[in-house]
């Protein structure tokens, strides 16, 4: 099928209120345009330099979101532009995207990622870091930063009722902080989780927010 087509399939799956994040990484300018040709406008990248790249090769109303590992080096090729960052793990990166925020005179919308899978591969905070992180006095200052959700990554499995308990505790996660933290805050929205593999169980466990790139670009990588 087409990529077109592709996309047509996605949105029949899911609900209204769920927003789709086209995972473009390692795909080309013309397959992207394809989707943006397509109505597709919110797209997602995980190398910053590609990013950068792509951002200025391709039309100015695109959403581009930044879902992979973010190194501290590497923020200010994005931070000029990025409409959202998932994958803020650690309060030393969450200050280097204040700054580099600051530098552009921009806010950045940010989500808090949180480790909830069995693999030792996946990055994020636990519940007690991402306490310290919003208590600190740190954190308070930072006016160029805007947590607005919750993002996390389930383990690689077959077993869906381990994925299911583990976005329920994502869920959960996003409640406490609500709770705590952002009560009267109602940009507090979103949890991004789901893949092409497993958004369904996502959408169920109450993702807002759900990253799909193979079952759009097919799973071939390309070049730009």
């Amino acid at each position: 099928m087409s990529i077109k087509q592709n996309l047509e399939e996605v949105f029949i799956s899911i609900p209204a209120n769920v927003n789709l994040v086209a995972v473009s990484k390692t795909k080309p300018i013309s397959l992207i345009l394809e989707a943006y040709q397509s109505g597709q406008r919110v797209f997602g990248e995980n190398n910053a330099i590609e990013l950068a790249k792509k951002q200025q090769a391709l039309p100015k109303d695109i959403l581009w979101h930044f879902i992979g590992h973010l190194q501290t080096n590497k923020v200010k090729y994005i931070a000029p532009f990025v409409h959202l960052i998932h994958s803020v793990d650690s309060s030393r990166l969450l200050n280097v995207i204040d700054k580099e925020a600051k530098k552009n005179s921009r806010v950045i919308d940010c989500l808090l990622q949180f480790y909830i899978a069995t693999e030792e591969s996946k990055y994020g905070f636990d519940m007690n870091e991402a306490n310290i992180l919003l208590n600190s006095e740190e954190f308070i200052e930072m006016k160029n930063i805007r947590i607005v959700g919750v993002m996390g990554m389930a383990t690689y499995t077959d077993m869906d009722q381990l994925i299911h308990q583990e976005f329920a505790q994502l869920k959960i996660y996003f409640e406490n902080l609500r709770q705590l933290f952002f009560r009267d805050k109602p940009y507090f929205k979103e949890i991004s989780m789901g893949m092409s593999g497993d958004y369904q169980i996502a959408i169920k466990e109450g993702s807002t927010m759900i990253r799909i790139g193979s079952s759009i670009f097919g799973t071939r990588a390309n070049k730009l």
